[in-house]
Parts: structure tokens; C-alpha cells; sequence
């Protein structure tokens, strides 16, 4: 799981712009879909560690709507 998310963290910065690119960005709508993918492998891998960042998107049940 570490080495997932460690091989994610690379994909994501890579210092060398595209020279590891699995899909081209320069094709439309799915040219993304390798950064999200190593994002998923990073956010997963740290929830698996127990650092949950996904937290930060959920609306607390106690907050009142208004």
C-alpha cells in the first residue's frame, strides 16, 4: 500500500513534466484520467495509514443548514 501511494505521489510530481505520462494530456476529457488515478492511489494509501483527507470535504452531521 505504502509503495502505491509513494509511486502515486511521483506520478503526481513529476519533476520532469511528462516525460512518465500514461495518457497524453493533450487528449480531451480522459487526458486527466492518469492524475486522477495517482491522486486516488495517494488518498487511499493515506486512509490506509490512517490520515483520512477526505474529511475535510464532508459536511459535519451537527451543522445546521441555512
Amino acid at each position: 500500500v505504502a509503495l502505491l501511494g509513494i509511486l502515486g505521489l511521483i506520478y503526481i510530481l513529476n519533476p520532469t513534466a511528462g516525460i512518465i505520462e500514461i495518457i497524453p494530456d493533450a487528449i480531451p476529457i480522459i487526458g486527466n484520467l492518469d492524475e486522477a488515478a495517482a491522486v486516488t492511489l495517494i488518498l487511499t494509501s493515506l486512509r490506509y495509514f490512517g490520515v483520512d483527507l477526505t474529511s475535510f470535504f464532508k459536511r459535519k452531521k451537527n451543522e445546521i443548514k441555512k
